[in-house]
């Protein structure tokens, strides 16, 4: 085997060293970045105001077309489970400045109240018990509102619950136009006969009773209300 020439040792170091120069990409000049102060206000993208897709497309008219007749519409009519129940003889069917009208025909005037137990309907005049303190009628009824701003009456008030059996669970007072705290003494009497008390101005008191006596019955639900043009003490 022949030595190599000292030319050509020479041209392959040349050829070498050509060839392993790493290429370097093409670099282009960075574009500034211009502070905020100094940007052309008029080129920046402004926000559109959203309008609804209900404000843009109202409907011509009311009318949904013909009635459909598929079988799977739902009935409402059917989701009032107590829409088929009888309404109790002693549902009330309006409330009036000096009375009450029942269902059943009965009418309570006079300016008397009236106490709904165990299906039937009784006068009920609670402020009797202070005509002797005062000179008329009427500031024997204010004076069922006691100093304290609380309803208050005495035992014999309620004296027709604690005769009857059984015994309702709840006592729904409707006190005239407004609502009133009940006295504690007061309370204490009615729930010591194991009823409770719900005290409503009576229209809502009304409304209560006819919904939860057609519900639980007449025996479950009593109720004892004044005619709705009665104010305590002012």
């Amino acid at each position: 085997m022949y030595t190599p020439s000292p030319q050509l040792l020479r041209a392959l170091r040349t050829t070498l060293s050509s060839n392993s120069r790493p290429i370097l990409p093409r670099l282009t000049p960075a574009t500034p970045i211009i502070p905020s102060a100094h940007r052309n206000s008029s080129t920046a993208v402004r926000p559109t105001r959203m309008i609804p897709r209900s404000h843009t497309h109202k409907p011509a008219s009311h009318d949904r077309g013909p009635q459909s007749d598929e079988s799977t519409q739902t009935d409402f009519n059917a989701l009032n489970v107590l829409g088929g129940v009888e309404a109790p003889t002693t549902a009330i069917d309006a409330c009036l400045d000096s009375g009450f009208h029942l269902n059943s025909g009965l009418k309570i005037t006079g300016g008397s109240g009236m106490m709904l137990v165990g299906g039937e309907a009784f006068s009920w005049k609670p402020w009797t018990e202070f005509e002797g303190k005062f000179a008329n009628e009427r500031e024997a009824k204010a004076s069922m509102i006691n100093a304290k701003g609380q309803f208050e009456l005495g035992e014999e008030a309620f004296g027709l619950l604690s005769v009857v059996w059984p015994r309702p669970d709840m006592l729904i007072l409707g006190l005239g136009a407004s609502i009133y705290p009940l006295a504690p003494e007061t309370k204490r009497q009615i729930n010591s006969l194991g009823i409770r008390v719900d005290i409503q101005d009576t229209r809502n008191a009304a409304a209560q009773f006819n919904l939860l006596a057609t519900e639980r019955g007449v025996s479950e639900i009593a109720a004892a209300m004044i005619p709705i043009s009665w104010k305590g003490r002012s």
